[in-house]
């Protein structure tokens, strides 16, 4: 067994969350503070994150390959009392003396995601009470049955809310977890030697499976699975049929929802009773569409959220509804016999291997490459990831310009993998970019 392959039991990872919490507090860190990771994602990161919510801090996992103006941006708005950009922090923290812990985790995790003006928004769940927190905890628990037997195979980056949450709940739940990152004969051999009971994962992992088995002839070792579970970009009925078969309609389940919250879970059996739905609504939630189809989802009280520091932002994304407080995330459908079927994702978003990339972020960029008079970045098809970042753009700029300055201020999943010049690009009667024409 290889040392990426560990199994990281959760008496190890708790008594792990306890120095780390006494490293944390020790060094002069308060209640409320902020702790940025920027750290490759390993059981380190997870229980890093645990010490923190569990002791009254607020960890704020960020992707490690944001460039350093992305940084800033995000650094800017959080104003950490630590970041964590080295590894051997990591092992420091695990050195300080033993701390204690809430039960529970008291706030979900600051992730951030992008909005349609570019700005990075933190997505911020407030403190929990006690009560709330233990609420939380079981009700993921309820719905993916997370228990002491299970091993979670973490193989998506862990600064992404599902895979790190699918990883503390089964920690929580007294069961164990490894880190893989993702590589086809990696996470094929992880199946092989580590006999995990659940994973997350985005369809273009499971493509990418599914291409060694037969590039390989070797036959997937899934039956240790008894979870499997796919979401972040809209699954190819091929994959989709593929895996029922090979890990079993009674073990793949598809969610659908955001970094903001979760709205539906569909087990492959209501698929292939309803094909296209994203299942019903999660226990305690009622997802409904108003007049103009967009989707809302009323929640329970501890999975509220505001954006960080934003409250116009924070008041456009709740509306009050008979269901309760609902939230959207501007995406369009419709719900028939209790079944939600997503009809359009949120505008302009490219979902390129479960990574949302925004537009305007990319555009904000390379607009201001000199010659670049005018610029638009969209998405289209793609059999691997779902869909590739595209760029086209009017002006002298030469397209290795824009390639560089991409490469140097945009994370690998913004850049744009295709680029085109044009002499002009596609606009409505009012200006704005007619990106599915461009499409």
């Amino acid at each position: 067994m290889s040392d990426q392959m560990q199994i990281h039991h959760a008496a190890e990872s708790t008594d792990r969350q306890r120095r780390m919490a006494g490293a944390l507090h020790g060094s002069g860190l308060t209640h409320g503070d902020r702790v940025v990771l920027l750290t490759p994602g390993t059981t380190a990161t997870v229980d890093l994150v645990l010490a923190a919510s569990r002791s009254g801090l607020v960890p704020v996992p960020l992707d490690p390959r944001l460039t350093p103006r992305e940084r800033a941006v995000v650094l800017d708005q959080v104003e950490p009392a630590l970041v964590v950009d080295d590894p051997g922090v990591l092992d420091q923290l695990d050195a300080g003396p033993e701390h204690d812990l809430d039960p529970f985790p008291r706030c979900r995790p600051m992730h951030f995601t992008s909005g349609t003006t570019g700005r990075p928004k933190g997505v911020w769940s407030g403190w929990l009470s006690p009560e709330h927190a233990e609420a939380a905890a079981l009700e993921e628990r309820a719905l993916w049955g997370f228990h002491d037997s299970d091993l979670n195979l973490a193989v998506s980056p862990l600064y992404h809310s599902a895979p790190l949450r699918f990883a503390i709940g089964t920690l929580l739940a007294g069961g164990a977890v490894a880190v893989v990152p993702f590589e086809p004969t990696a996470v094929a051999a992880a199946f092989r030697e580590l006999r995990p009971t659940t994973m997350f994962c985005v369809p273009a992992h499971l493509q990418r499976l599914f291409a060694l088995e037969d590039e390989t002839g070797v036959p997937l070792a899934t039956d240790s699975f008894r979870l499997v579970a796919h979401a972040g970009a809209p699954c190819p009925t091929p994959i989709r049929v593929r895996t029922h078969e090979r890990f079993g309609t009674d073990v793949v389940w598809e969610f659908y929802g955001s970094t903001e919250g979760q709205f539906t879970a569909c087990s492959a059996a209501e698929w292939q009773e309803r094909p296209g739905t994203l299942g019903h609504a999660r226990p305690g939630r009622v997802v409904w569409t108003d007049d103009e189809d967009q989707i809302w989802c009323a929640v329970p009280p501890w999975s509220r959220f505001e954006y960080w520091r934003d409250p116009e932002k924070t008041a456009s994304a709740w509306t009050d509804s008979p269901h309760g407080p609902s939230f959207s995330v501007g995406d369009l459908g419709r719900v028939e016999d209790g079944h939600v079927f997503l009809d359009a994702r949120r505008t302009d978003l490219v979902i390129t291997g479960g990574v949302n990339v925004y537009p305007a972020e990319v555009e904000d960029v390379l607009g201001a490459v000199p010659g670049v008079r005018d610029v638009a970045v969209f998405g289209r098809p793609d059999e691997q990831w779902g869909q590739r970042v595209c760029a086209a753009w009017v002006g002298d700029a030469s397209e290795d310009d824009l390639r560089r300055v991409a490469t140097e201020q945009l994370s690998p999943a913004k850049r744009p993998k295709q680029y085109e010049l044009r002499t002009e690009l596609p606009r409505t009667a009012t200006g704005k970019v007619r990106r599915t024409e461009l499409a």
